[in-house]
């Protein structure tokens, strides 16, 4: 007879091998349908919060006027909400693209812990059980790669360290679509359930489908838990906010870069994103021989800035606001209406638009379109001097623009042309 050899058995530890599609694999006992629910409930004010915003920032750059102020090509339907921005208040760009950052920042904290709690069901099998299970799981495709790639390219982009290809206009405008389809299907289906698990808790003998089946000993309460996401939310907000604030708030916002040390003394000492050096504007380009062109339906006329001075002046008491949601307090501006300068060039009852052209090189922005009734208001100005001194280099001398409510990359620095009404 052949000899019969020993039955071979897996090792204990191989044969309890479970891979992440075994609700088993995951042991937390913090998961579950509570925690999951309360965390959505704070996404779902969130992020509905940072859409609105984002909506109103774009509609801020005034795309539909002309086509260098925007940045996303070929968005068909989607302009379907663009409106005139307006000029007031003076601190609406401000609000508006602070909260945007800020808030966006505040929920990073809450965002992965939302996606900790349900990450189980990422790896359930199989794939889809009927077509409402597979709108679910396509629905949360769209969620969660939306929200990463948003939430990466915009902070990435807030820190100056943007490393994607293309445009981070472009991007994070068509990814913001993207996920709202995600993000309105997967709340359709979900925002119930989580209404009714946050009253009235898991129904008596209805299985929690996001509690271990198997969980560890607890170390942490889900009360707890909570508390430590909104202790990491609270301290993003301490370590970031302030960037939009002068004075101590400024100070301690060490995790921006508008953030931390006031940049020194003097009537030009406040933040600034593009200095002339970057953009290579040299002394020779805004010296003496230095002239504003400004055109219209009366011709063509040059200044100098002597000149420029020598006309009535007026002042406006504007801030700077950053599209990546820094901002300073009330700068005190003077020199000439846009108005005035638009009555010169052949338009002297109902100002237009005006096209303006700056010296710098290179870069976006260098050329932007205002609207009329950005040129009609009385506050903005083509600006010669700043808190009673000459508009120092880094702030755009020998005149840049300043329009109450717009976002910084409009207020052109270093300008060099004027065109009034055609846009």
């Amino acid at each position: 007879m052949p000899e019969r050899r020993p039955t071979r058995t897996l090792p204990g530890a191989l044969r309890s091998l479970r891979t992440p599609a075994d609700p088993g694999f995951w042991r937390s006992p913090v998961r579950g349908a509570r925690f999951t629910a309360v965390l959505g409930v704070v996404l779902l004010a969130g992020l509905t919060l940072l859409f609105v915003t984002g909506l109103l920032s774009y509609a801020a750059y005034n795309p539909d006027l002309n086509p260098v102020n925007d940045k996303t090509p070929g968005k068909g339907l989607l302009d379907f909400y663009l409106f005139s921005w307006p000029t007031g208040p003076h601190w609406l760009y401000r609000l508006t693209q602070g909260l945007h950052v800020t808030v966006g920042i505040v929920l990073v904290p809450v965002l992965l812990a939302k996606l900790w709690s349900v990450i189980p069901r990422l790896f359930a099998l199989p794939p889809a059980r009927s077509v409402g299970h597979a709108l679910e799981r396509l629905s949360l495709l769209l969620l969660i790669g939306g929200a990463l790639f948003q939430f990466i390219t915009g902070l990435l982009n807030i820190q100056l360290d943007y490393l994607f290809p293309g445009s981070f206009y472009t991007l994070h405008f068509y990814g913001a679509w993207v996920f709202l389809a995600g993000f309105v299907t997967h709340t359709v289906l979900k925002a119930p359930q989580a209404v009714r698990v946050l009253r009235n808790g898991i129904p008596r003998g209805e299985p929690d489908t996001l509690a271990a089946p198997d969980p560890l000993p607890a170390t942490l309460s889900r009360r707890g838990a909570l508390a430590m996401v909104g202790a990491g939310s609270l301290l993003l907000l301490i370590t970031s906010a302030g960037r939009s604030f002068d004075g101590p708030l400024r100070r301690i916002a060490l995790l921006t870069p508008r953030g931390g040390t006031d940049p020194g003394p003097g009537p030009n000492a406040f933040q600034v994103n593009k200095t002339a050096a970057a953009v290579r504007i040299t002394p020779a380009d805004t010296g003496e021989r230095w002239r504003l062109t400004v055109r219209g339906p009366a011709g063509e006329f040059r200044f100098s800035r002597a000149e420029l001075l020598a006309m009535e002046q007026h002042s406006a008491a504007l801030p700077i606001a950053c599209v990546e949601g820094w901002s300073t307090s009330d700068q005190q501006w003077r020199g000439v209406r846009l108005s005035d300068l638009a009555a010169l060039a052949g338009f002297p009852d109902r100002p237009p638009g005006v096209f303006v052209e700056s010296l710098q090189r290179g870069g976006s922005f260098r050329k932007a379109a205002l609207r009329d009734n950005q040129v009609r208001d009385g506050r903005s100005l083509l600006a010669l001097e700043v808190n009673g001194a000459p508009l120092s280099p880094d702030h755009g001398y020998p005149a840049r623009i300043i329009v109450p409510a717009a976002p910084g990359v409009l207020n052109t620095k270093w300008v060099e042309t004027l065109t009034f009404g055609e846009l």
